[in-house]
């Protein structure tokens, strides 16, 4: 059981960055595979990024170089740091967890927080 609060979006002019952080609680978080998803008015859920538990990643092809995502086990956090923000990455974004290993579809993550809104201005 693992329980995701996701803070820190807000609204920022193009080419901004904000970082976003997951706090996870529950049993044996740091065993968890963690990723990021973001949805679009109308649009269906997307995956962003993900991190396991040693560090390794994997990111969606548009946010690659610009995005990048981290973990603090110690802290039991994860963050998304957003950089050269454009108007399409405009969502809600949403923080998941999973077992063990990196997934890329929303199904095949059995926790999630409740979001946060992240707009971007041209």
């Amino acid at each position: 059981q693992v329980q995701l609060v996701e803070s820190g979006g807000g609204l920022v002019q193009a080419g901004g960055s904000l970082r976003l952080s997951c706090a996870a609680s529950g049993s044996t978080v740091s065993r968890y595979a963690m990723g990021w998803f973001r949805q679009a008015p109308g649009k269906e859920r997307e995956f962003v990024a993900g991190i396991n538990w040693k560090g390794d990643r994997t990111y969606q092809d548009s946010v690659k170089g610009r995005f990048s995502i981290s973990r603090d086990n110690a802290k039991n956090t994860v963050a998304l740091q957003m950089n050269s923000l454009k108007p399409e990455d405009t969502a809600v974004y949403y923080c998941a967890a999973r077992l063990w290993y990196i997934a890329t579809t929303p199904a095949e993550y059995g926790y999630w927080g409740q979001g946060t809104q992240v707009t971007v201005s041209s």
